[in-house]
């Protein structure tokens, strides 16, 4: 049987036929390309939208913690100051010590006002007040004659800094999104830590002066940001969710367009955090007072508080801020000679401190809080053994000076990688928000009135237990810090803050990692919850 060619059974197409499939053919290709074209921009134009919110959040995040530079400073500058007023104004080593811890107590006055205060006037004009009480403190501080004078302008400071190390953490955690919230609220932890490199830089370029000169000019130096603190607020919106709590709901929304990628999670945010204020009548009429609730609390809420305050205090009962305050008597005990030299190797501190807390705002949001706890704790807790029994058995050799000064800059290392900037983070997600300003405030009492203490009692503990002893004992507060940090802290990255209060309401906080989970699934307005234990 004969095989025809295929196309002897196709007839022939017309002229017009021809060119109609031309035709149709080249309005199809026309149709896909522009399909294609106009999906590309859509896709460009939400990229454009992503990045222009990430540049916004992450501006107002630095721009509101501005503030905490100059908190850092005085850390770091008071630490070689103090020597030079000791030999100017002629103080004792009891007056120093008050000197030093009256700031963190004082503190608390600031951080029990700061609460009230911005949830009455908002976060922002709360941030610029505490900035200027601040630096009222410090004009007096330089330009003062005697140790009385000296303690004014040392009070006005702590008021100040009482302020600014309460809001900066709630208005950075309020305003972020969900995703990038750990690295952001960690902002202050870093402008700290760069206040302090600053102090110590400071310390040593000025330390060459006379003694009468040298540390008023080391204090002046922390009245210059004032300059861009001034230009932050004038640029920084005020938090969506103080707005919401003041029943300004457009205006919230119009910043939640600015933090968030696209409009329906504006509106998922917006619900949530109605919802999360007590926005609805029987909420208003129904909710108890907040500092009542807080005396009264419910087992959810308790379970919040311990967590909260328990990790506040355990930052500051392993000795950071003796370290930090007293770091050129803690290397003098190890064997270096000379107000230069012990400068010099505060900066070493000082750098060190700095560059692992970026280490921490890159991890953060991507390994999650709790890891960075256990690996800060536990390495604290070893470093601070090492410097302790170097400083009791190896003296003032050589290396014992090494291993001194390697113990110190190790254990600001993983002060700074963990638990310096997640115990701000932790404080300010995982309170309710109608409870949130007054709890963080109580959680920053905790840490100012453990800092004071172990500041104002310091050298008096170095002298009957010895400088070695006393770091033997942060190192066994730290080891108990890893215990705590296990049984009573969840893992809160990648929620919303008002996912992470069905944590506490289910009492999912202790344990590794994935052990325990919980699923949140928010259907409509209902946010509809289901929750398992694995």
């Amino acid at each position: 049987m004969l095989k025809k060619k295929r196309s002897q059974y196709l007839l022939p197409l017309k002229k017009e036929e021809t060119h109609k499939q031309s035709w149709l053919l080249s309005q199809s290709q026309f149709f896909l390309y522009s399909s294609w074209s106009l999906g590309m921009d859509h896709h460009k134009l939400v990229e454009k939208r992503r990045k222009s919110t990430r540049k916004f959040v992450l501006a107002c995040a630095a721009f509101a913690s501005i503030n905490n530079v100059l908190i850092g400073y005085d850390v770091g500058v008071m630490s070689g100051a103090i020597l030079f007023i000791k030999e100017d104004l002629k103080t004792t080593e009891v007056q120093e010590e008050i000197f030093l811890g009256i700031l963190s107590i004082i503190s608390i006055l600031g951080i029990l006002a700061g609460g009230r205060i911005s949830d009455a006037i908002g976060r922002k004009p709360a941030m610029g007040l505490s900035a200027f009480v601040f630096q009222a403190g410090a004009v007096i501080m330089t330009v003062s004659p005697t140790f009385e004078v000296l303690m004014i302008g040392r009070i006005l400071a702590g008021i100040g800094i009482g302020f600014g190390v309460m809001i900066a953490p709630v208005y950075i955690a309020e305003i972020s999104p969900a995703f990038a919230r750990g690295s952001l609220t960690s902002f202050p932890e870093i402008f700290i830590n760069l206040g302090i490199l600053l102090g110590f830089v400071s310390n040593y370029a000025f330390s060459g002066l006379p003694a009468h000169l040298n540390w008023r000019i080391m204090l002046a130096v922390g009245i210059l940001p004032a300059v861009f603190i001034a230009f932050a607020l004038c640029i920084i919106p005020e938090s969506p969710r103080w707005l919401v709590m003041q029943n300004r709901i457009q205006e919230a929304r119009a910043i939640l367009l600015k933090t968030n990628d696209n409009d329906t999670e504006v509106d998922e945010r917006l619900s949530e955090i109605q919802l999360a204020a007590g926005i609805t009548d029987a909420e208003k009429h129904q909710s108890k007072a907040v500092w009542r609730e807080l005396l009264s609390p419910t087992p959810a809420l308790r379970r919040m508080m311990i967590t909260g305050f328990g990790i506040q205090c355990f930052q500051q009962i392993t000795g950071i801020d003796a370290t930090i305050y007293y770091s050129p008597k803690i290397f003098k005990a190890a064997g270096i000679d000379g107000n230069s030299n012990l400068l010099a190797a505060t900066v070493a501190v000082g750098v060190t401190k700095t560059a692992f807390i970026l280490v921490a705002i890159v991890l953060i949001d991507k390994v999650g809080r709790k890891p960075l706890l256990y690996v800060s704790t536990i390495g604290m807790t070893l470093c601070l053994f090492t410097l302790g029994t170097s400083l009791s058995i190896l003296g003032e050799g050589s290396v014992g000076i090494a291993l001194a000064i390697l113990s110190v800059c190790a254990n600001v290392a993983f002060f700074s990688v963990g638990i310096g900037p997640v115990c701000w983070v932790l404080t300010s997600e995982i309170f309710p928000l109608r409870l949130r300003a007054q709890a963080s405030a109580l959680g920053g009492v905790c840490s100012r009135v453990c800092s004071g203490l172990i500041a104002m009692s310091f050298l008096s503990v170095s002298h009957a237990i010895t400088t070695a002893g006393t770091f033997l004992v942060f190192s066994l507060l730290s080891a108990i810090s890893v215990a705590f940090v296990y049984t009573m802290v969840p893992e809160t990255k990648g929620k919303s803050l008002e996912q992470i209060e069905l944590l506490f309401q289910n009492n999912i906080c202790g344990g590794f990692g994935n052990k325990n989970f919980i699923s949140l699934k928010f259907l409509g307005d209902k946010h509809k919850v289901s929750a398992r234990t694995a």
